[in-house]
């Protein structure tokens, strides 16, 4: 192993135990190294890094700004061991990410999907629909993360004190969340169904597909796309629509709803919305909430009210 190719290694390591996934700027730091050795060059230089960010030419900018930002991370932190390292400087492949606008859920919505789900084949066991309709409930009621409800095991849940715990999120984060009395209904009697079935579990997944193995991410997504055909919420063509990442969307919407409709005081609750969610910044959670024309017409009002301004 080369000098650089170790030091892209440590770099990795460090940082995924700070928490960061790292999983893209992994796989391209890797071809960077593996570019950087066909060259017969063994140090970070700009030219060498724009040349290599730029490939395919076909690619969109921002694909190339992503590959050259996860060399100029790793540069700096190389910097401090090979003094001949140069960091790319800011704003050589300019691109201004853009975040998907979310789709706020209504709950008849959400009721919709949940009955389109129970409506699924039964396959042999007859579990899939409850699986599914199971599924979507728990992510538009907790909030969760898609991967986190599919990491759920029986173990994380506590039926005595109605709390999940939620492992293995983004930064190595562990959080309790509690369960409504009516999720926990919920999730009792799917989990009764599903232990009548699997009485000898080849998984400890909470979730269980109907081969009785913990149920992949790919097949929630191709099962949620066809459900939202089916109720309308996407054409029978259509590639794009709202995704199942809007139940966490809609469901930080509805908690700040329901405080400012309640005369709550919302600002001090923020950070405990987003302690929540698993945010690592406050700021994300903001961000969930600032494209919602209801609530920043709520927000308005309130402070029209407490300054005794008439805001336009």
């Amino acid at each position: 192993m080369t000098p650089l190719r170790k030091s892209v290694e440590d770099y990795l390591s460090l940082r995924r135990r700070l928490g960061y996934k790292l999983k893209d700027p992994g796989t391209y730091l890797h071809h960077f190294v593996s570019f950087l050795e066909r060259q017969g060059v063994d140090y970070v230089t700009t030219e060498m890094a724009l040349r290599w960010a730029m490939q395919p030419a076909n690619s969109q900018p921002a694909h190339w700004a992503a590959r050259l930002r996860a060399v100029r991370l790793f540069a700096q932190h190389h910097s401090a061991t090979d003094l001949r390292t140069e960091v790319p400087p800011l704003g050589l492949l300019p691109y201004r990410t853009r975040r998907k606008q979310p789709y706020i859920y209504t709950v008849t919505e959400i009721r919709r999907l949940m009955a389109a789900a129970r409506r699924l084949s039964p396959s042999t066991t007859g579990l899939h629909p409850w699986t599914y309709s199971t599924l979507l409930g728990l992510l538009a009621v907790a909030g969760l993360r898609v991967g986190e409800a599919l990491r759920l095991n029986r173990d994380d849940w506590d039926l005595t004190q109605g709390v999940l715990t939620i492992r293995h999120t983004k930064f190595n984060k562990t959080r309790i969340i509690p369960v409504h009395q009516t999720s926990r209904r919920a999730l009792q009697d799917y989990a009764r169904r599903r232990d009548r079935i699997y009485s000898r579990p080849k998984t400890p997944s909470f979730f269980v597909s109907e081969r009785g193995t913990r149920v992949e991410h790919s097949c929630v997504s191709r099962t949620f796309y066809k459900l939202s055909r089916e109720v309308g919420l996407r054409g029978p063509t259509d590639r794009h629509g709202p995704r199942l990442h809007d139940f966490r969307h809609a469901f930080a919407v509805r908690t700040v709803l329901r405080w400012y409709r309640e005369g709550a005081d919302v600002e001090p609750r923020i950070p405990v919305l987003s302690t929540y969610l698993g945010h690592g910044h406050v700021s994300d959670t903001y961000w969930y909430l600032s494209s919602v024309p209801e609530l920043l017409s709520l927000a308005a009002s309130r402070l029209e009210r407490s300054s005794g301004w008439n805001l336009p």
